[in-house]
């Protein structure tokens, strides 16, 4: 889609919420957040979570206090749908790098095919691409590797929970016998899809890239809640764009501890409470939810008590 220059009256400022965007294709996420805060009338918009120019699919973005969460939906896990192609590798490890080697990959068996899958599924360490948006000495790696520098970042630990392959269709790229492969993939947070597609393509010694690419999930958020930015851009003009409310978000993407009166009070003085069940961790805090619906703070298990980590309902606020 093109990218519509604003006109007519602003709209009145969203509320604080999510809005979940199908991303379209040939857009950055820095496109959608722009595109959004026009919508929104506002600039305090931020994304859970980048998205490649080339790929579509769930982009997370907050409006308002909603940021502050962005830091929490950032690490949840990321489900893919996405094509790879054997026998073509190339600079970025996706279709819009280079060319730099093509091997015949129509002789590829499914034996081979996945031995080499199950060896990338689990508990793994991946090399990011050179060209992700990975700072090295301050600066982002695609950066570097534009300004001509050999780029070699280190090896980070990776979870691939699901790497199921759906389809296999052998063709002919340039002249190159190629095996393309429909794929879906579960991924921890900071999984680059693309070094899946080189690295699979690796092991099979004909080199691989992503040719496709698609986000179905992030976390509680699938594509069944997204929204093309053509369809925001037809609500009305008069009326706030609408987003999913704080309590809302959080009941999807986090376990929901509910609080008494007087826990509320507390944690909105930023106050500890004891912990219960569902005390939840730095890395996966817990949404706690006030009596009348009011979403009060992220709760993490810090010295046996539920501490908050992020305080969205202050004491006079």
């Amino acid at each position: 889609m093109s990218r519509p220059t604003p006109t007519g009256p602003r709209r009145p400022t969203a509320a604080d919420g999510l809005v979940v965007v199908d991303k379209p294709q040939g857009w950055t996420s820095h496109d959608v957040v722009a595109r959004t805060r026009r919508l929104a009338a506002t600039r305090k918009v931020g994304h859970a979570g980048t998205l490649d120019p080339m790929a579509t699919g769930v982009l997370v973005l907050g409006i308002g206090r909603a940021t502050k969460l962005l830091t929490y939906l950032v690490g949840a896990d990321k489900e893919y749908t996405a094509t790879i192609r054997l026998g073509v590798a190339t600079t970025t490890d996706d279709a819009e790098g280079e060319v730099v080697a093509t091997v015949d990959a129509t002789g590829v068996g499914q034996d081979s095919l996945d031995a080499a899958v199950g060896a990338l599924t689990g508990p793994i360490l991946q090399v990011p691409s050179s060209v992700s948006a990975i700072k090295v000495a301050g600066e982002r790696a695609y950066a570097r590797v534009r300004a001509g520098e050999q780029v070699e970042l280190a090896a980070r630990p990776a979870i691939v929970s699901r790497f199921d392959v759906h389809a296999r269709r052998p063709g002919v790229a340039d002249g190159t016998g190629v095996l393309d492969l429909d794929v879906t993939v579960v991924v921890s947070s900071g999984t680059y899809v693309r070094a899946l597609a080189r690295d699979l393509g690796a092991a099979l010694g004909v080199g691989g890239h992503l040719t496709a690419l698609r986000r179905t999930r992030v976390g509680g958020f699938g594509l069944d809640v997204a929204r093309t930015l053509d369809a925001l851009a037809a609500e009305p003009e008069d009326a706030p764009l609408p987003v999913l409310p704080l309590t809302d978000a959080a009941r999807a993407a986090f376990v929901v501890r509910e609080l008494t009166e007087p826990e509320a009070r507390a944690l909105s003085y930023g106050q500890g409470i004891a912990c219960d069940d569902v005390a939840g961790t730095p890395s996966a805090p817990v949404a706690a939810v006030a009596p009348d619906g009011t979403l009060v703070a992220l709760l993490a298990d810090r010295d046996g008590k539920a501490r908050p980590v992020l305080v969205l309902a202050a004491a006079g606020s």
